[in-house]
């Protein structure tokens, strides 16, 4: 397969797309006020390509911030794209469309990934997903745009997740996540007195959640939201550990970037050598696929924030760049086959 990645800084969709010639998929990356225009020329553009797009920063070596890319696929995939609706409240309603298209592409564990742009309800949507995915072993990652809005086969919707089924006819697809973070301490919380609609975490082994993380960690209310950047939550999932940010102080809890249940078993995670975690990512890609014909990535916005605060988001996507054609998108949330995690890279690797 190819994968094919188009810009433009000033949000002129005809310089992303000049040089795009018989896509099978698109993926379109869009600003917050160009986003309707964009979905709607991009179909007139190319009609009945599947398509699937979010509002969010895009990159390939290059970062764009506040323009539009534009990612596809061609040469040796098929694909379909489709959208589930009502995600805040009953996304199950329309389970029978992905079954659907997962008979339709003839998918298989092997040789077909799912990659979603969600607008909420992130866990809800996954686990929706999760029901027909496990079921033919297809692994899926994605994220979770900006401004409430994504787009499928050239269609605006909100309160509702854009997926697409890509099967590479010429080899294998495999997801892989990266965390840049360990466990800090031997601290280990029970939490409780949550509210799960609000993704509020009230109490931590008994005690307000936000006394017990300034008593750790020695920071005021306001270097909370700083500090998580550094120092995040994690979930204990099995041998797996799903980071957790902290969004904002609320009273004496603390509201997250996802849900927390009553008696979540949590720990302390703190920063770990990110570049020696990259590097070690980039060799495990490189050992599973000696050969590679695209990878693409979400990244956390705060991963984006670390990793520009230290001047090394363009030595990273240079990095990235020598695996072979990479491109991606800067995600609100990260989505790994059934996990919703933040502060994460999650992405997918064709053969």
């Amino acid at each position: 397969m190819r994968q094919f990645f188009g810009m433009s800084q000033r949000g002129n969709l005809s310089e992303a797309v000049r040089n795009l010639d018989s896509p099978q998929f698109i993926m379109l990356l869009s600003n917050n006020t160009q986003f309707e225009e964009h979905v709607k020329t991009l179909e007139k553009l190319y009609p009945g390509v599947p398509s699937i797009g979010c509002i969010g920063m895009s990159y390939d070596t290059r970062m764009v911030e506040n323009g539009v890319g534009v990612v596809a696929f061609s040469e040796g995939v098929s694909a379909v794209a489709n959208v589930l609706e009502q995600v805040s409240s009953m996304p199950i309603k329309y389970i029978e469309r992905l079954e659907k298209d997962v008979r339709k592409i003839d998918a298989s564990k092997h040789n077909t990934v799912c990659i979603d742009f969600c607008a909420g309800n992130d866990a809800c949507v996954l686990t929706t997903f999760y029901t027909v995915l496990r079921q033919h072993g297809i692994q899926l990652m994605g994220g979770t745009g900006d401004g409430g809005k994504i787009s499928a086969n050239g269609k605006i919707y909100e309160d509702a997740v854009a997926y697409a089924l890509i099967r590479n006819h010429n080899g294998r697809v495999k997801t892989y996540k990266e965390n840049i973070y360990r466990p800090y301490g031997n601290y280990r919380f029970i939490a409780s007195n949550t509210d799960r609609a609000n993704y509020i975490l009230g109490s931590l082994n008994g005690k307000p959640a936000k006394q017990v993380y300034q008593s750790i960690l020695h920071v005021s209310d306001q270097q909370i939201l700083t500090q998580t950047f550094k120092n995040p939550f994690g979930k204990i999932n099995g041998d797996d550990t799903c980071i957790i940010s902290i969004k904002e102080v609320n009273g004496n809890a603390l509201a997250c970037f996802r849900q927390v249940n009553d008696s979540d078993v949590l720990v302390l995670l703190e920063l770990a050598d990110y570049r020696a975690v990259v590097r070690n990512t980039l060799q495990k890609i490189c050992r599973d696929f000696p050969r590679r014909s695209a990878v693409f990535s979400v990244n956390c916005l705060f991963r984006y924030k670390l990793f520009s605060e230290n001047q090394y988001m363009k030595p990273y996507l240079q990095e990235m760049g020598a695996l072979g054609s990479h491109a991606g998108f800067v995600g609100y949330g990260e989505h790994y086959n059934n996990q919703f995690v933040n502060q994460s890279m999650t992405c997918v690797v064709f053969e």
